[in-house]
């Protein structure tokens, strides 16, 4: 299934888009996203530093905004405290060769899938590509646990508060009220964060 809510809440849901004469939202090329970083193992402040360096570089990614750094109680397994943040980059590349580029990022990184929610060198996760709700055996948008997490919504409501998440229809800074941040603690030093 396939589904676009447009700002003022009209929702298209296409299940085969080449039936429907539109452009599957699969196939959508260029965008405004968000994306969640994080890591628990090694450097992992300059791990995703240079993470977001390496995306930046990338000719079809534009970095917009960054977000400070957190650290926050990880989800899942007994692990370290993780480092989390997010950036807003402008992209022309359909939503799986994102998915995939970002894939090819964490495992640059020394990312290795071992257990779920466990341990990890580089969390990519993408959150939020436009107004885009896709739901396909390989990729969710948005991000299906995205507005639970305060590790996500803390630092994405800090460079996105308005953003609209468009399966709730609601912003980011209404989000971010609703879950618990006590677990979520600014950085210090936060000082080279690019934006």
């Amino acid at each position: 299934m396939l589904k676009l809510s447009g700002l003022n809440g009209e929702q298209n849901i296409i299940n085969h888009p080449h039936d429907s004469g539109q452009e599957s939202l699969s196939d959508k090329r260029s965008g405004r996203i968000a994306v969640a970083l994080g890591s628990n193992l090694g450097d992992s402040r300059k791990i995703l530093e240079a993470a977001i360096a390496q995306l930046s570089f990338i000719p079809t990614m534009q970095l917009e905004a960054t977000s400070n750094w957190y650290i926050t109680k990880a989800v899942g397994p007994p692990q370290p405290d993780y480092i989390n943040g997010c950036v807003i980059l402008q992209v022309d590349m359909t939503p799986q060769l994102l998915l995939e580029t970002l894939l090819a990022t964490e495992q640059q990184f020394g990312r290795v899938r071992q257990e779920r929610w466990g341990p990890r060198s580089l969390d990519l996760d993408l959150l939020l590509y436009d107004q885009v709700i896709l739901d396909t055996p390989t990729l969710q948008i948005p991000h299906p646990r995205m507005r639970e997490r305060a590790f996500v919504l803390v630092p994405l409501a800090e460079i996105a508060p308005d953003w609209i998440e468009p399966v709730s229809g609601y912003t980011i800074k209404q989000l971010v009220k609703d879950v618990d941040c006590s677990d979520v603690h600014l950085l210090k030093s936060n000082s080279s964060h690019y934006q």
